[in-house]
């Protein structure tokens, strides 16, 4: 390995050292990760299409790689794919706008001990005021990447599901599950959208570690 290269497709070659390493943990993993994506409620391909989303939300270039493969050999087409990437982009994005509720709450110094309450996500309207045109922007972009296409409203809503579990944001949750169950989405395929998002999570921290083991025996 090169100084300068730090990421390369050929380093997740080296994933199946964990088992070596730590074998009950990695075997127990894999079986979680297998179970989480196998169709179930929700299809594997669109299992697969959530798995992108969440993907770019961790920002895990071997996931990325893994599961664009994985669902092209599901049929999954670019429109889809692009579509699921808007989804988690306005997630993410959505994510730190939300907050905002917290940081006017702060910079106003709130004596109030509860962090997280549903009424301080309205203050986010505030940012209409003290930053129109960014807000505004950004409101029309969510509506436009959530907004039925080639995925269905109810799709979209169970990959933001998925992407408000991995950005762990407490409003984005409940607007998003609400959400998809006005579009139809059902409790068990809700907890299978989330469970794709646990398997990416902690798969981003496991395809990682072809890093550390790079790193390791670069001294």
């Amino acid at each position: 390995m090169t100084n300068d290269t730090l990421y390369k497709k050929s380093y997740f070659s080296r994933l199946p050292e964990l088992g070596d390493l730590a074998p009950e943990a990695f075997k127990a993993f894999v079986e979680f990760d297998q179970k989480a994506v196998a169709p179930g409620e929700l299809t594997a391909k669109f299992k697969e299409i959530i798995a992108i989303a969440v993907a770019h939300t961790t920002g895990c270039p071997y996931c990325i790689e893994v599961h664009v493969n994985n669902a092209k050999k599901q049929d999954v087409s670019r429109e889809e794919v692009s579509e699921s990437i808007m989804v988690a982009t306005a997630l993410k994005a959505g994510s730190a706008v939300a907050h905002g509720g917290n940081a006017l709450n702060a910079y106003d110094g709130t004596s109030d001990q509860e962090l997280y309450k549903q009424q301080y996500f309205d203050r986010i309207k505030e940012f209409a005021k003290l930053s129109g045109d960014a807000f505004q922007g950004f409101i029309d972009f969510d509506k436009k990447a959530m907004k039925a296409g080639v995925l269905s409203a109810k799709e979209k809503e169970l990959i933001a599901v998925a992407v408000a579990h991995t950005t762990g944001c407490p409003y984005c949750i409940d607007i998003h599950t609400k959400g998809a169950k006005n579009q139809g989405a059902s409790k068990e395929e809700v907890a299978e959208s989330i469970f794709v998002a646990t398997a990416l999570k902690a798969g981003s921290a496991i395809a990682h570690s072809v890093n550390a083991l790079n790193a390791y025996d670069s001294e």
